[in-house]
């Protein structure tokens, strides 16, 4: 996933289609000169939906499309005939895709599932034809309403990953060497800070042909719930993942105070994010001989399982997997 293609934010004007007008209509035919009301109803007016797909990852294909605009209905015709309802416009997006209105902030909804759609902007109601009005003291109502008007504004979509397992930790603590390692995502791997810019999706393959989806999420930096470093852009894909996997190297300096900033960070941008389960694993294990693990061991928090692992000679990446495994499905 290329870091120019992922888009997770855009704001869209959605404008929905007028609702057609109902007839004042008569019927006429040969012997009934002055036949009663017959003018049927307005068509409804075109919907603004969105709808979820498992193939998409970003909202690229939205970026350039600033305005969104579904057909009115057409107004009613003679002989009852309601007119046709105004083609909806349906645009597909990611899962994990929040939709919020742009004047007040409001969460309109949230696209998880595969399928599933959500009518943001509704269509305006068509209106009635005159053969509704009519009653026993006036036969012959003249008048039909008009259509709603449609719906114009402005709204935002901002996606947030959807996966089983966030990766947290500093830049070049292993993360992104580790999804490349028990996943087919090709991640870009160098030795240098930020390196991951965007977040990226590997499905790891588990027992049984079972799987879980784990999410390399760009790394925190002391200050980035106020917005340095990459900021929230990669925080709020936090708050999808069931499970937070923290990665420390094992070349750091103070494991422990490493921690407690991550801990901390994800406090300041959202304190229901300490409710997901967490697991600890110590990357870069290779360097460490066991007499030094057993040192490590005793500073590590105390209610959270921890692994030392290893990405390049693939150090305990099956009991990573095990241990992971467990936890989403404990």
């Amino acid at each position: 996933m290329a870091s120019e293609n992922f888009i997770d934010y855009v704001k869209l004007c959605f404008r929905s289609g007028k609702g057609g007008a109902g007839s004042a209509h008569f019927m006429r035919a040969k012997g009934i000169p002055n036949g009663g009301p017959d003018g049927g109803d307005g068509g409804r007016g075109g919907h603004i939906i969105l709808k979820g797909n498992t193939q998409l990852w970003t909202l690229l294909h939205l970026k350039y499309r600033k305005h969104v605009i579904a057909e009115p209905g057409q107004n009613g015709g003679d002989k009852l005939m309601t007119g046709r309802e105004g083609k909806d416009e349906i645009l597909e997006v990611p899962l994990g895709t929040v939709i919020k209105d742009f004047e007040t902030g409001e969460i309109r909804g949230e696209i998880t599932e595969e399928g599933q759609e959500i009518i943001v902007t509704k269509g305006g109601r068509g209106g009635l034809g005159n053969d509704h009005f009519k009653n026993s003291i006036n036969q012959t109502p003249k008048y039909a309403q008009p259509g709603e008007p449609g719906i114009e504004e402005w709204i935002v979509l901002e996606l947030k990953v959807l996966a089983d397992v966030g990766l947290v930790g500093f830049p070049n603590a292993g993360k992104s060497t580790l999804l490349s390692v028990m996943s087919a995502a090709k991640p870009e791997i160098a030795d240098y800070p930020f390196t991951t810019l965007t977040p990226n999706l590997g499905v790891v393959p588990y027992r049984n042909f079972k799987s879980f989806v784990i999410a390399d999420i760009p790394g925190i930096i002391e200050g980035a719930s106020e917005g340095k470093g990459l900021g929230i852009r990669f925080l709020k894909h936090i708050e999808r993942n069931s499970l937070l996997l923290f990665m420390i190297s094992a070349d750091s300096k103070d494991i422990k105070a490493e921690y407690k900033i991550l801990v901390k960070e994800l406090k300041k941008y959202n304190p229901e994010l300490l409710d997901k389960k967490r697991v600890l694993a110590i990357t870069k294990s290779d360097l460490l001989d066991d007499e030094l693990i057993k040192l490590l061991k005793k500073e590590l928090p105390k209610n959270v399982p921890h692994i030392f692992i290893s990405s390049i000679i693939q150090q305990n990446i099956t009991e990573l997997k095990d241990l992971l495994w467990q936890e989403l499905n404990d």
